[in-house]
This record gives C-alpha cells, structure tokens and sequence, in this order.
C-alpha cells in the first residue's frame, strides 16, 4: 500500500487530503466514509474523520485503526464517480492534484550514517558501536517536484539520496528486532547540504545546523513497512536526465532496527517521527566529487518507494 499526501481546490479553498495510491489517488477518509455508509454505520462520516484522518501525522497517531481502513479503501473497486455519503470525491486523477509530501510535518527528524562508504574513511571507533544521529528541522520538509531555492550564505549545493522509516506507533526502549511493529513505512528522503556552511560549523562539534535545516525532501509516497524491504533495494541518482550511480540500499552497517532501538532508548518514539538512514553509498556529490549548480533537477529513484525529484534555483530565484 503506498499513500499519499495531495492538495486539491474546492469551493472553500485549497485543502490537504490522504490517499492511497493506484492509478489514482484514493480519499482514504471519504472512501472509508463510503464503505461505512454502505455497511449501514449511522454516522459515517463522523465515524470517518476519526478512524481515518486527512492529516497524515494524525492518521499515524491512530495506529493499526488507521492502517486497517486504509488498507480497506486500497481493496475497494470505487467507481471514477464516486463520492462519499456527504458528496465528496473519492477518486482523483492525478492531473486534478497537487502531490505533497506524504507527511508534510514531522513530528521530528532525526538523521543517521549507516553506509559505511559515505563520508569520511576513518571513521571514530563509536561509529561502529551504535548508530548516532543529528535532529533535522521538520518544519522545512518540502514536496516532491517543488523548486528549492537555496540559501544565499551557501554557495555549495549538494542532495544525498537516503531511505527514511516514518514511526507509526509510540514506544520507549525497543528492542532492534522488534522494529517492524513499529515502523509504519518507508519514503526516500533527499537530504539537502549546503557543503560550505557545512564545513565550516562542523568544527565547532556540535552537528551540522544550517547546512541542513533549510530544506528536508521527503516522498514521493508513504510506503507501508510490510511491503518494503530496505535491505534488498536499488538507489539511482540523475542529475538533468543523467545517471550519476546506481546502489545498494542494503549495504547498511546498522540497521533500522538498530536506529530505532539506539533512538527509543530511555527517549522514546511517537508516530510521525522520522529515521534516516544517512547517504547511501555514493549517493552525493561530496562521495562523487561531482556537484550540482542552480538549475539542475535531481532524481532520486529507489526501487519500491518511487522518484523523490527537485530542481534547485539561486537563492534569488
């Protein structure tokens, strides 16, 4: 099951609504309403907006409720015309919508490195103990196919193709291998780098912060954990149309388990948290040494979850 944040105009305005995905994007909350409605539930609608919300972030929060339901309306055969018992659309080609990102705020980011291959060769000895990360900015997570201007204190551009697991149910030191009750599923998250600025505030050691807090691509689709497999994919990166390199997600030196077991530890998970797995091997321009300048539209394309594509403009664009 894939699903998918969109924005589509009504009457009122412009308005965010979750969908699963097949040819179209699906209302989760009026198909659901529908299929209550013709299962003779009194107040479908109501019904509807709590066990199967518009808002991702809350939908996550309803946990396995939320899933059946979706799961559900994906089973169900709705007619181009249908509508739910209170008139809404159901279906919507996908030239009707705007795609969002599949969770356009976060609870919270928090960024890992478990390719080995990535970044530096001499990696600290607690590299290799447990897997550390720093925390993102959810508050600039921005769709797929939408244009990143990039910030004027930076004159480096840089994208890093990662594989992000989205929390689905709250928890406190979770054990690696329980992971897969907890991850509600998988998207491609292009981690933006502003390389300068990055350099530079990384020698006062405390993280990277304005190289990375400007921008945050996640998408194209919220893909559900149990048809995801993050240690058995292929990752490309075009840059304008062009193959830059092709590899393997699965070379992971720690797992999401182990991310989520190092992060849940004495802290605890909430659904909409999300865990990235840090730059797949080769998958930047730092590891290729090969850069990106205004105007380039990037591609990331990881097998099962999708292409994630922007385009970055000058900061004055």
């Amino acid at each position: 099951m894939k699903l998918a944040t969109i924005a589509v105009e009504t009457p009122l305005g412009s308005t965010r609504r979750l969908c699963v995905v097949d040819d179209d994007y699906v209302d989760v909350t009026a198909g659901y309403a529908r299929l209550l409605d013709d299962d003779g539930e009194a107040r479908p609608e109501t019904v509807a907006k709590t066990v199967a919300p518009p808002n991702m972030l809350e939908f996550l929060r309803g946990g396995q409720r939320c899933l059946d339901a979706a799961r559900a309306v994906a089973k169900a055969d709705f007619e181009a015309d249908a509508h739910s018992p209170d008139g809404a659309r159901i279906r919507y080609d996908p030239t009707d919508a705007h795609l969002c990102s599949p969770l356009p705020r976060p609870n919270s980011i928090r960024d890992f490195s478990v390719f080995e291959d990535h970044g530096a060769d001499d990696k600290a000895d607690v590299w290799y103990e447990f897997p550390s990360p720093y925390k993102g900015n959810p508050d600039t997570v921005v769709d797929p196919d939408e244009t990143v201007a990039w910030p004027a204190y930076d004159d480096r551009p840089d994208f890093e193709l990662e594989i992000a697991a989205v929390v689905g149910r709250a928890g406190e030191d979770i054990a690696a291998d329980e992971a897969d009750d907890y991850i509600a599923g998988y998207t491609i998250f292009n981690d933006f780098s502003a390389r300068e600025i990055q350099s530079r505030e990384m020698q006062a050691r405390l993280g990277p912060a304005k190289g990375k807090d400007f921008a945050n691509g996640l998408g194209p689709y919220l893909v559900a954990g149990d048809e995801f497999d993050p240690t058995d994919a292929t990752a490309t990166v075009r840059v304008n149309g062009d193959q830059w390199v092709q590899s393997e997600v699965g070379d992971m030196y720690h797992s999401f388990g182990d991310m989520l077991e190092h992060a849940s530890a004495s802290e605890g998970v909430r659904p909409g948290d999300v865990l990235g797995s840090g730059t797949v091997a080769g998958c930047c321009g730092y590891d290729l040494d090969r850069w990106i300048d205004y105007g380039d539209e990037i591609e990331l394309h990881v097998e099962g979850l999708g292409t994630l594509t922007h385009q970055i403009v000058a900061p004055d664009e």
